[in-house]
């Protein structure tokens, strides 16, 4: 796969425009079958996956034994699932020792979740590789790896290659320690190679993701800032500030992120699906819900994100009092393999939410039968009551569910909070808004931060207050 670096080179985008004005002139296209592979490449960065499709069979129609197509259509195949293809098109390429045969055998297997054939052929190559050649390869392990999500064996491989400084293998290294979950060493990684190259958005925006998964959301857009300063279509700066904004609760400036990374990549669900969540937010229900069925539109039936489309359907047709057509979409998801009994609960807030109360408690009765009085449910219950204004019930059940929960629950005390903070009950207000701070500063950010000053963290909340009084 080639880099945004080729792909800004003069001499690619004139490749391109010399491509795409053959196409629309509707003549015959001669060119280089790895050159049509590379703007096949291009055109599934940008999200025209139809485009992209037709300049790879243009490639194999002209050169059919072509490494290059074929490596992409490997790739493709196993995105889609279908690894007999994969098999197939890896047959089509003749020199079993060329790098493109090696690393597409290798990544079949490993995304069958075969790491220990995959892992077994791997060590065989690399005893064969040139010394020259060894560092190259080892990195390419472990960037395959880490793409699948192998933290562990990514960290196996990282330990065979020499530690040179170089960028390449710092870049490897911080994306190794970001898959194992080490956010701070993988910050400080990148945060080195920007004082090296401080023009490469790729580290920019890798950045911005070690700080987004440490919940430091104002650095995380800061950072994706820099990487859309550096080129303001970068797909990826795009939806990373559109995340980081979103978690900041900045629904309207989130959503005009969302939408430009749209239209970049307009086949991406989950784009559309947060700009649905994003205007859902902001109380623009009927936009939402028609942005939110363009993504139902254009997910794959696999998509890891039909559970939230049908669910913020759910929610954006009962804000709009259509509780038949809300809960339509919420029984899209018996289908798939999700919390059912957590759709319960949403069918329940639903239903509560349309003056339903009785067909409400059947709903929540359901959920808790199916989750096995699990706590975590009984509390999603609560805090349907709340947020549908039934605010002395859910402090009333929020008492009787403190009793119920260990001594160091976390959850829900944000939530009990706000309660009190509503019913005037101010004493109880501070103890729990303590509480919520001390055991889940997480929570507390969600719920509590519209009662503080913007930025202000948890910790200096219960302070706050006290301060305030004084």
């Amino acid at each position: 796969m080639r880099d945004d670096d080729y792909f800004n080179d003069e001499e690619f985008r004139e490749l391109l425009e010399d491509y795409e004005q053959t196409v629309r002139a509707g003549q015959p296209v001669f060119m280089d079958a790895d050159d049509l592979a590379d703007i096949a490449d291009y055109y599934q960065q940008e999200g025209h996956y139809d485009k992209a499709q037709q300049a790879l069979e243009r490639a194999l129609e002209l050169q059919p034994d072509s490494v290059v197509a074929l490596n992409y259509q490997i790739r493709n195949a196993i995105n889609q699932g279908d690894f007999d293809a994969a098999e197939d098109y890896l047959s089509q390429i003749i020199d079993r020792e060329l790098p493109e045969y090696i690393y597409s055998r290798a990544e079949i297997w490993i995304a069958q979740e075969m790491t220990d054939e995959a892992d077994e052929y791997l060590l065989k190559e690399l005893e064969e590789c040139p010394p020259d050649e060894r560092q190259d390869f080892v990195l390419d392990i472990v960037n395959l790896y880490t793409d699948y999500g192998y933290g562990e064996k990514a960290m196996e491989w990282m330990k065979r290659a020499k530690q040179d400084g170089s960028e390449d293998f710092k870049e490897m290294l911080g994306r190794t320690l970001f898959g194992l979950g080490k956010y701070d060493d993988s910050e400080r990684i990148f945060n080195e190679l920007i004082d090296r190259n401080p023009f490469q958005k790729r580290y920019w925006n890798a950045l911005a993701s070690t700080q987004y998964m440490k919940e430091d959301y104002s650095a995380s857009v800061t950072s994706s800032e820099y990487a859309i300063a550096i080129d303001p279509d970068d797909a990826d700066g795009l939806l990373a500030k559109a995340n980081g904004l979103y978690r900041l609760e900045n629904y309207e400036e989130a959503y005009e992120y969302y939408r430009r990374y749209s239209e970049k990549v307009p086949d991406d669900e989950f784009g559309l699906l947060h700009q649905g969540t994003c205007l859902i937010n902001l109380n623009r229900f009927q936009e939402g819900v028609d942005r939110l069925l363009e993504a139902e539109r254009v997910a794959p039936d696999d998509s890891p994100y039909l559970e939230d489309i049908y669910q913020e359907l759910g929610f954006g047709y009962g804000e709009l009092k259509m509780p038949e057509t809300a809960l339509y979409y919420i029984d899209q998801t018996e289908k798939l393999d999700c919390d059912h009994a957590d759709m319960h609960v949403v069918k329940g807030h639903i239903l509560l939410g349309n003056g339903r109360i009785d067909e409400a408690q059947k709903q929540f009765d359901e959920a808790v039968r199916q989750s096995s009085n699990s706590l975590r449910t009984i509390m999603r219950i609560i805090v349907s009551f709340y947020d549908n204004h039934y605010v002395e019930t859910a402090y009333n059940m929020f008492k009787s569910f403190f009793k119920l929960a260990d001594h160091d629950w976390a959850d829900g005390y944000g939530y009990m909070a706000l309660c009190c903070y509503d019913l005037k009950r101010d004493d109880e207000f501070l103890s729990y808004m303590k509480i919520c701070c001390e055991r889940n500063p997480g929570e507390a950010r969600q719920v509590l931060a519209p009662l503080f000053p913007q930025g202000m963290k948890p910790e200096d909340y219960y302070d706050y207050i006290v301060k305030s009084e004084k």
